[in-house]
This record gives structure tokens, C-alpha cells and sequence, in this order.
């Protein structure tokens, strides 16, 4: 089995249920985004929500993805920053009980946190305080991290770092390893679609986004979509919410339908289907079948609260597999 190495923000989420979008407005949220905020306004909002049912789980798309991929039983690895407090302790101690090899640095800014508001509808809206996290730089970076991975799998809010996105392409092709992207989120393609168009199209194999996310880079509706970004890498992956996803690779289109389930929370479901899919790669499974173990860990994930499953659900998605 190939393994995999993971990059990208380290965070904790603190899951918050709305009763309604009220907050989403007082805020001036866009329903669904993912908005960098500062510490101030991250915990002004966490505070004016207290009332409200939460819960606090290791995060960070990249993370999650790791994650999922560690509960299948792929050998994993992953590099991120996190502060010198409880959050980071936190944080570390939830990688090595999943048995992730962790590349943890350290920093004396708070660990960063994503504030994660949950509408009735489950769709979730995320205030992110990047804190340390967003200290992860090119410099922190070698070549021994990378050693004896087959796979980089970056998250896409990593975008504005370009140096080191394009350090980690480098030590990852250095090593013959494939490269695989998640967008992250529709405004962060938005506002970063130059560098990223040249960054698909110079490194990235394997590429994940959502309809909206798609859209965003190709101007695009889905199927088009799929069709432009699978002649810039190998494989391309437009996930297309309830109506399931697209996968296409050297000319081959495959339909994924997705699971029947009873939505609670949308957290995590981009970044479990990732974990699916890369998990069919790395033991050489079809297209179709990494879609459908990709559609199977994304539909469990949105039954409950956060991107964290219990142990009795992973059991039943591995039967299942």
C-alpha cells in the first residue's frame, strides 16, 4: 500500500449548530465560504454563540483527509504549525492517536482555530483563525518528511503561500511522488486563480473540487468543468453534491452516485471523499471504485456532527469497502 503525506493548516474546529442564519447575517458571513478572520472576531463570534450546542475536533481540510485515510488503515503522514498551548496539544496528541506520523512545528502564536456555523440546512460557514498555522513556510520543509511517501495531498488554503506550495511540489517530485489538490473553497479559487491555473497545470496529478469550486476556476458548469481540468492532470474530480460526482481520466468520464443518508453536517464531506478516493489509489483499485469508497466515507461523515467518525461507523465503511 502506498503511503500518503498530507500539508496544510493545522486547526482545531469548534463546531457550532445555528438555530438559524441570523449569526451568518450579524456577521456579514457568506453562507457556505470559508472567510479568514482575526483572533478578535473568531472568538467574538465563539463567545456570542456559547448558548448554542458545539463540539471541538482536530481540523484543517488536509487534516481531516489524514485522517479518514488513517481510519481506512493507509500509512499516513502529516506536516502542519500549530501555537505552544492546549489547543497544540490538543491538536498533536489526536494525530499520534490515530496513527498519523506527525511533522508538527511549533510557534509562540496561538494555534489557529475554524469557528464552523452550521445552518439547518447543514450547510456550514467557516470564520477561520489561521494563528499559527499560518506560519508553515517554505523553510520548514525537507526533503526527509517526504521521504518513502507516494502521495502529497495539499489543501488548497494553503493558495497564498506560494513559496511554499511550490517547495512542496518540488521535494514531492523530487521524490517521485503524485500530487493531489482539494480547491478548499469557491473564494479562495476566486482570489487566487492565476497562481493556482499554473499550479495545476505544472504539478498537481490529481485534482478534487466541488461544483462551486469548479466553477470558479473554469467558469464552468460541472461537466464542462470536469472536461477542462482533466486534460490539465490525471485525474479530475468534480463533486457535485447530492446529485453524487464526476470522475475523469484520460478520456474516460466515470458517474458516481452517492449514498443514501440523513444529513446532519456537510463538515468534512470534500475532505472524506478525498480520503476514499485516495485510499482505492494506493491499493491500486479502479476509477469507479475509488469514487464510490470516496462517496461511501463522504456520505458517513455528514450523518454527524464535525469530520470525525466513531470507530463502530469506520468498521462499517470498511466491511462495506
Amino acid at each position: 500500500m502506498d503511503k500518503v503525506l498530507g500539508i496544510g493548516n493545522a486547526l482545531v474546529d469548534i463546531m457550532t449548530k445555528l438555530p438559524d442564519d441570523s449569526t451568518l447575517d450579524k456577521f456579514s458571513l457568506r453562507k457556505g465560504s470559508m472567510q479568514l478572520s482575526e483572533k478578535d472576531f473568531a472568538d467574538k463570534i465563539n463567545n456570542e454563540t456559547t448558548s448554542f450546542e458545539k463540539s471541538q475536533s482536530s481540523g484543517g481540510s488536509a487534516a481531516n483527509t489524514i485522517h479518514g485515510l488513517a481510519n481506512l488503515g493507509a500509512e499516513t503522514g502529516y506536516i502542519g504549525k500549530v501555537g505552544n498551548d492546549e489547543f497544540g496539544e490538543f491538536f498533536s496528541n489526536d494525530m499520534k492517536a490515530n496513527g498519523i506520523q506527525p511533522f508538527m512545528l511549533k510557534s509562540e502564536t496561538d494555534t489557529g482555530r475554524a469557528i464552523a456555523l452550521i445552518s439547518p440546512d447543514s450547510e456550514r460557514t467557516f470564520a477561520t483563525y489561521l494563528g499559527a498555522a499560518v506560519e508553515l513556510s517554505d523553510s520548514d520543509l525537507n526533503a526527509e518528511q517526504f521521504k518513502d511517501y507516494r502521495y502529497l495531498h495539499i489543501e488548497g488554503y494553503l493558495v497564498q503561500n506560494h513559496l511554499l506550495m511550490l517547495k512542496a511540489a518540488d521535494l514531492a517530485k523530487a521524490n517521485n511522488m503524485k500530487i493531489s489538490i482539494d480547491m478548499a473553497s469557491f473564494n479562495i479559487v476566486e482570489d487566487n486563480i492565476d497562481f493556482l491555473k499554473d499550479y495545476v497545470k505544472n504539478y498537481v496529478d490529481i485534482i478534487f473540487a466541488n461544483e462551486e469550486e469548479s466553477k470558479a476556476f473554469t467558469g464552468k458548469e460541472p461537466e464542462e468543468s470536469l472536461n477542462e481540468l482533466a486534460e490539465q492532470c490525471e485525474i479530475a474530480v468534480v463533486k457535485i453534491g447530492s446529485k453524487g460526482s464526476l470522475v475523469k481520466s484520460k478520456g474516460q468520464i466515470y458517474r458516481i452516485d452517492p449514498i443514501k443518508v440523513n444529513p446532519v453536517d456537510t463538515t468534512g464531506a470534500g475532505d472524506l471523499f478525498a480520503s476514499g478516493f485516495l485510499y482505492g489509489l494506493t491499493n491500486k483499485m479502479s476509477l469507479d471504485k475509488c469514487g464510490r469508497i470516496g462517496s461511501l466515507c463522504a456520505g458517513k461523515v455528514i450523518e454527524v456532527i464535525g469530520s470525525k467518525m466513531s470507530n463502530d461507523t469506520w468498521t462499517e465503511i470498511k466491511n462495506n469497502i
